[in-house]
């Protein structure tokens, strides 16, 4: 059975291809269409379906610009509600690609509407399931997003569906099946995700906490909800786009390649309420940036920071991107909902400087640096680092700000007095440092390297004990 499983990495996300005599099938793609026409081409192959495992929220799906471009239906799990034309398939119903079928299973739980498909190929035979956020290699969905839709599905209602879909309709099917995943490590949508993106269902049955055999519902309910963190700012936006539609892809990318001068574009960053990002390398931010610009990365966790940092998706963006790169940045803006870029430095940050615009600076030191300054500025720390980083081991005398949350924490950091910054490996804290920056909260020095640097000095640091460990 053809199977294709297409990984974007910076998303942790899996869209998969499905083939059999000339017809070809698409599972949770993303926002951006031509790979999988293009792949379909390949086989000289026409698209017949799009299937969704659910409104997701942590993308943006491609599925309308997909019908648009191939006549290809779109296929939902039972009680799904789009405001477009759409099969809101039933359980159990039976789908034809080629000599392959497609079979749904309804799924409740991460969603309402969340749907597992059943691949069985050309002699009849179960081959595999692709799970969307019902199960992942080493977790589960999260249940507790639906319920930024809908107020009445609790997270522990929510748990309790996905605990009799995992054990009345995913664990009765045969462990030599292979799951498919809609996501990998590195993904907001579950807690303890392997690394690994596909395996068999007989040895989740086996690895998988929440697969537990012995497991009561009041004990999934317990462990699935259990070091749960907020969920990202713009998840229930992008709920809500893939339910209603959106803005073509092609119509985004054409309003938003646009070059500005340096000129015009400090003219539209002091006329607009637009946001300066600049997605170049944590190294070149801090020698020089655009005043007030904030920095996230292209090259580091990307879609993820802006949608978690960046409160409203609509939010009108001007870039500062590696000459080159600009295309590149409006797609990844826009896989995650960020339609509304309204230009780009033309030149990047080295036509600004060389224009005699004015420019800021973030100081940085080496790990060897701050080790230096330590003794009497450890009460002046800050880890940005996520609770469990921070957790398993930290400086000692380290206040925990996390980046997450960072504009909760304004009020901690000091006025009058130099205080420092670090995170794993640097590209976090200099987001940190530009978010504080733009905040008017200048007094800060950034820690290159971050925690890993650090530990490679004799810095004092604690690291985390189990309980069950001590005497």
């Amino acid at each position: 059975m053809k199977v294709e499983q297409i990984y974007t990495g910076c998303l942790a996300h899996a869209a998969y291809y499905i083939e059999s005599k000339g017809e070809a099938a698409i599972i949770d793609p993303l926002r951006e269409v031509q790979p999988y026409i293009k792949r379909a081409k390949l086989d000289d192959a026409k698209i017949k379906y799009i299937f969704e495992t659910h409104f997701h929220a942590d993308f943006v799906s491609g599925h309308l610009d997909l019908k648009e471009k191939t006549g290809a239906k779109i296929v939902f799990g039972p009680t799904a509600k789009p405001n477009y034309d759409a099969i809101t398939a039933e359980d159990g119903q039976v789908f034809e690609v080629g000599d392959y079928k497609i079979k749904v299973i309804h799924t409740p739980g991460h969603t309402m509407e969340s749907t597992t498909y059943l691949l069985i190929d050309e002699n009849g035979k179960e081959h595999g399931i692709v799970t969307g956020d019902t199960l992942f290699i080493g977790d589960v969905g999260r249940p507790d997003l639906a319920q930024k839709v809908a107020a009445d599905l609790t997270q522990e209602k929510l748990a309790g569906y996905l605990y009799d879909s995992l054990r009345n309709k995913i664990m009765p099917l045969s462990d030599d099946l292979i799951v498919y995943p809609n996501h990998g490590a590195g993904s907001a949508c579950g807690k303890n995700m392997s690394k690994e993106t596909t395996d068999t269902l007989g040895n989740q049955k086996k690895t998988n906490y929440a697969l537990r055999a012995d497991m009561t519902k009041e004990e999934f309910i317990e462990e699935v909800l259990d070091g749960l963190s907020e969920p990202p700012g713009y998840f229930p936006q992008n709920v809500m786009m893939n339910i209603k539609g959106y803005e073509s892809f092609d119509k985004v990318m054409t309003k938003s390649q646009k070059p500005l001068s340096p000129k015009a574009f400090e003219t539209a960053a002091n006329e607009t309420e637009a946001i300066v990002l600049d997605v170049r390398h944590q190294s070149d931010f801090v020698k020089g940036h655009v005043p007030r610009s904030i920095f996230i990365g292209i090259d580091g966790s990307f879609a993820p920071w802006v949608g978690a940092l960046i409160v409203d998706v609509s939010q009108p963006i001007l870039l500062v991107a590696p000459k080159g790169r600009e295309e590149e940045v409006i797609t990844r803006l826009s896989r995650v909902g960020f339609d509304n870029v309204i230009g780009y430095l033309d030149g990047s940050f080295d036509a600004w400087k060389d224009a005699g615009m004015e420019f800021d600076t973030i100081t940085s030191i080496s790990a060897e640096e701050f080790a230096k300054h330590y003794d009497e500025e450890k009460d002046n720390i800050f880890d940005v680092r996520k609770d469990g980083e921070f957790t398993a081991e930290h400086v000692d005398g380290a206040k925990h700000t996390p980046l997450d949350y960072i504009n909760n924490y304004l009020s901690e950091f000091p006025e009058d007095k130099t205080f420092y910054v670090h995170c794993a490996g640097g590209y976090r804290s200099v987001i940190a440092a530009s978010i504080l920056k733009s905040r008017g909260i200048h007094n800060l020095v950034d820690v290159a390297g971050g925690y890993g640097a650090i530990k490679n000095t004799d810095i004092p640091r604690t690291d985390f004990v189990c309980p069950s460990t001590l005497k």
